[in-house]
Parts: C-alpha cells; structure tokens; sequence
C-alpha cells in the first residue's frame, strides 16, 4: 500500500509525512521486509513517519467510537450485503452525530507535566 501511495498517488512527491500509531510494524525497517533493498532504501528516502502520542492521543477517541460502533450498530449480527452495512452505518453515525458525543478529558496539561514529566518539556514562557 505504501508503494502504491508513493508510486501511483504521489510520484513526484520527494518526501511525505506518514502519521502512525507506535506498532512495531510501523517504521522504516518493515519496507527492507517487504521489499528488495533498492526499493526498501527508495521508499525510506520517501516516506517520513511521524508517531502519534502514546498518552492520551486522538487514538485513544477512535477506539471509543470503534468501540460504540460495535456494540451500538454491529452488535452480534450477520449482515448479509455491502448495501445493508453501509445503511446500518449511515444511520448509526447520523443519530452520533445528532447527540453530539464529545470527550471529556480529566487530565490536565498540568496533570500531565506532573506524571510524565519525562514528556513533556517544561515551557520557556508560563
């Protein structure tokens, strides 16, 4: 997929910024892997991964969404046809949007400098 994404959507792209979790598979070394030497160096002169944070990430809100997906809409049902799992989607995500779910963070930036200190930098300017 990387390959397509570099050679089919941006050929002449000279370097683009990949966003990834921090799964072991996401990282330059899974291209000499993949692929033959002169492609794997190719695409890690390319390709420029940035990670998400570990702590409190926007990956965290889209497993909770996955999550209601889930149990909300999916449940423990077959669904039989492409057409069908794309109403049951269209309607579970407009009556999500109409409630207006939001996500109520408890911990602070300041909670955060205190606990992982490590991570975060303290500020020049406060």
């Amino acid at each position: 997929m990387i390959k397509e994404i570099g050679d089919t959507f941006y050929p002449n792209g000279e370097r683009l910024i990949l966003i990834a979790d921090n799964l072991n598979t996401h990282n330059i070394s899974s291209f000499y892997e993949a692929f033959p030497p002169k492609t794997a160096y190719e695409l890690s002169q390319k390709f420029e991964f940035h990670y998400t944070p570990l702590h409190g990430s926007w990956l965290n809100i889209a497993d909770c969404e996955l999550s209601s997906l889930a149990v909300q809409a999916l449940g423990h049902q077959r669904i039989h046809s492409v057409g069908l799992l794309n109403e049951i989607l269209s309607d579970w995500q407009s009556l999500r949007n109409l409630r207006q779910k939001s996500v109520n963070w408890q911990f602070t930036a300041e909670d955060a400098r205190i606990k992982l200190k490590r991570l975060y930098p303290t500020p020049l300017f406060e």
